[in-house]
């Protein structure tokens, strides 16, 4: 099972504390308040399962017991139990809300990215389908880690993973190449360039600035193989990986796919995608 990291820890008490806030007063109306139970979780329909590792932590810190029943990544049937907990019912009656939220939510992140990666790679075998920053606030972490549960690639978590020069640094700045050799003299060589396109032209001009990864925004697919024909007859196709974005989701992926796109990023998987179902039946021991 793998450990989250103390930050996401953090913030998984900080949901618990903005649900209990001074207390759970439905559950401490309830005798006898310290009667033991057992609460498993069950799948109300067909899902990639994740999140599983964040109700163990939750329960962890919480002092209860749990018997994991299905690990993430799986395929889960309705009806099918995913995970047992066990110990004070006021702790699980208290617990269970936020328990269910994170693990339905992270399903249905995983369920659209595993749908959509499919569809891309039955044309493109080799291509990456990556999520944004286009994220909850406060839920980023939970949202980006369901994607990679789903056979995702997280992209960027934060502003400090990488140079991402988009529109708006191109226009303040005065143009692509201009944008690019101040990030290359600010910036380590171990980190590396990715430059917006808005057009194929500016596209050309990021290939021959040096950028290692091109960003193709909102291009039709015709355009992407032009594009891709245009840098291998210049030479430059091999030293650069091409993503494109921009309303790409589970209607269209295959189209863009079939371009030999290397990489396709969707805010879709993060903020379009349905919540899978999951509910937790409880009783005393």
């Amino acid at each position: 099972m793998n450990k989250l990291p103390p930050d996401a820890i953090e913030s998984l008490k900080a949901f618990l504390r903005e649900d209990i806030r001074s207390g759970d007063i439905t559950t401490n109306a309830m005798k006898p308040l310290n009667a033991e139970a057992t609460a498993t979780i069950y799948s109300k329909g067909k899902s990639i399962l994740a999140g599983i590792v964040e109700a163990v932590a939750i329960a962890e810190f919480s002092g209860l017991k749990y018997e994991i029943l299905l690990y993430e990544g799986n395929w889960v049937d309705k009806r099918e139990p995913v995970m047992r907990i066990s110990g004070s019912a006021k702790t699980i009656l208290s617990v269970e809300r936020v328990c269910l939220n994170i693990i339905m939510r992270m399903s249905g992140i995983a369920t659209m990215t595993y749908n959509m990666l499919k569809s891309a790679r039955n044309v493109n075998p080799k291509v990456r389908v990556a999520a944004t920053r286009k994220t909850t606030p406060g839920f980023r972490f939970f949202e980006k880690r369901a994607v990679k549960v789903g056979g995702g690639d997280t992209h960027r978590y934060a502003l400090d993973d990488m140079v991402l020069i988009k529109n708006n640094h191109i226009d303040v700045v005065g143009g692509v190449s201009e944008a690019i050799r101040m990030a290359r003299e600010a910036v380590s060589f171990s980190k590396k360039i990715s430059c917006e396109a808005r057009t194929i032209q500016e596209g050309l001009d990021a290939a021959k600035a040096g950028a290692d990864i091109i960003l193709l925004d909102n291009f039709k697919p015709e355009d992407i193989r032009r594009f891709d024909t245009m840098l291998k007859e210049q030479g430059l196709r091999d030293r650069i990986l091409l993503e494109t974005s921009g309303g790409i989701d589970e209607s269209n992926i295959e189209q863009y796919a079939a371009t030999g796109i290397d990489i396709i990023s969707s805010g879709a998987l993060t903020h379009s995608y349905i919540s899978a179902d999951f509910n937790m039946i409880t009783k005393l021991n």
